[in-house]
Formats: C-alpha cells, structure tokens, sequence
C-alpha cells in the first residue's frame, strides 16, 4: 500500500452535503479496495485563479489516502466521468501529513519564495 494526496474540486452549484456526498462516494471506493482514507478536510467554496468550464469557484476537498494502485485509477477514472467534478489531482507522497493544510489554518500566508 502507498500514500497519496488526493485534491479534487466540485462544482460551485453543488451544496455543502451535495459535496459530503461526493467525498463519502470516493471514500467507499478507496475501502472498496482496501485501503483507508486518514484525513479529510472540506476547505470550502473558494474563487479558482481561472475560469473552469464558465466555473469561477468551487468546493475543494482534500483526502489523505492510504490505497493500492488499482484504487487509484478507479478514483481517476470516477473523476473523469463525473459531471460534478471539474478538477482533480492525486499525488504519491512519502508520508501523510495529519496536521491542517494551509488552506485550513486561519491566517494563510503564502510560503516565501526560495532563491
């Protein structure tokens, strides 16, 4: 079993339990296959940096997911054919942060940029 980080973006129509829904269908397909799902954070509605499908906002949501390979692709593949979902990225990472993201915390600051 792996790590991953798995962000995806619901449409800005969709209500807070429409969104809960999504999540909790995600959620059934990463245990469907065995794996687990340690963290889940609903950061909310906010305003995307460019227009997505005539969409200027949306619902982020952010799992921390312990899962097999064919795990992953079936949560990629229910990403591609799903109308709600407009945007989705899934990452491999060495270990899971269980701390609150940036986009949790109450004064988010962006990271300075190293030179």
């Amino acid at each position: 079993m792996n790590f991953y980080e798995a962000v995806f973006i619901v449409r800005q129509e969709a209500s807070s339990s429409h969104v809960e829904s999504v999540a909790q269908d995600i959620i059934s397909v990463v245990k469907g296959f065995g794996g687990d799902v340690t963290k889940t954070e609903f950061c909310g509605l906010r305003t995307l940096a460019y227009p997505i499908n005539k969409c200027k906002k949306g619902h982020y949501v952010l799992l921390n997911l312990v899962a097999n390979t064919d795990a992953i692709k079936e949560l990629e593949r229910r990403f591609r054919i799903s109308e709600d979902v407009i945007r989705s990225l899934i990452v491999k990472v060495d270990k899971l942060d269980n701390t609150p993201s940036a986009l949790m915390k109450k004064e988010y600051k962006a990271m300075p940029v190293q030179e």
